[in-house]
């Protein structure tokens, strides 16, 4: 083994270890931190791979925006910052069950759906490129890229609407009658 595939290896290892206690802390701050030491190493594995650019979208994007996003969220919504006790309904088991269902699901969905989604990039010199990898996303994946874009202006949008207390109370409309006394004084 090379030294670029041993540190593949423990970033790939650092990425899911830091993926599972994402969804397994009961701290939802801690829980945002560990996402970006996850996907710090996931853009460590697209720089060994020698995809700078995907590596710099990664880090720019995802850990810059994204989690970013999330801490908003959690400020805004005044989410328990400490361990939540309250958020564990003691159905590990069946929530286990769901999870891998789905995943299985999901995969099998993505592989039949995109089985012939590929194509070769050939071995022309251009190829792997920023502009063969921007021609790539924005003709083949600009509907994932778009759809992704509005999921996050939703999860923005419904962050600041659950941090507003005022909305949805409208005061009493004033009886008539008594609006004319007040006049007539």
């Amino acid at each position: 083994m090379t030294g670029v595939e041993i540190a593949f290896v423990l970033l790939g290892i650092v990425a899911l270890s830091s993926a599972v206690l994402v969804v397994t802390t009961t701290q939802l701050v801690h829980a945002a931190l560990w996402l970006v030491v996850s996907l710090g190493a996931l853009a460590g594995c697209y720089l060994l791979l020698s995809a700078e650019l995907v590596a710099w979208v990664q880090v720019l994007i995802y850990v810059g925006a994204v989690v970013v996003l999330l801490l908003f969220g959690i400020m805004l919504t005044r989410a328990p910052i400490g361990p939540s006790t309250d958020l564990d309904s003691g159905n590990r088991l069946a929530a286990f069950a769901v999870g891998l269902g789905t995943a299985g699901t999901l995969v099998t969905v993505l592989l039949t759906g995109l089985r012939h989604a590929y194509f070769h990039l050939g071995d022309n010199p251009g190829t792997g490129t920023a502009r063969s990898l921007g021609d790539a996303i924005f003709r083949y994946w600009v509907l994932p890229f778009e759809v992704l874009s509005v999921l996050l202006l939703a999860a923005l949008v419904g962050a600041i609407v659950l941090s507003r207390t005022n909305i949805g109370r409208v005061a009493a409309p004033e009886d008539d009658s008594a609006s004319e006394q007040r006049g007539r004084r």
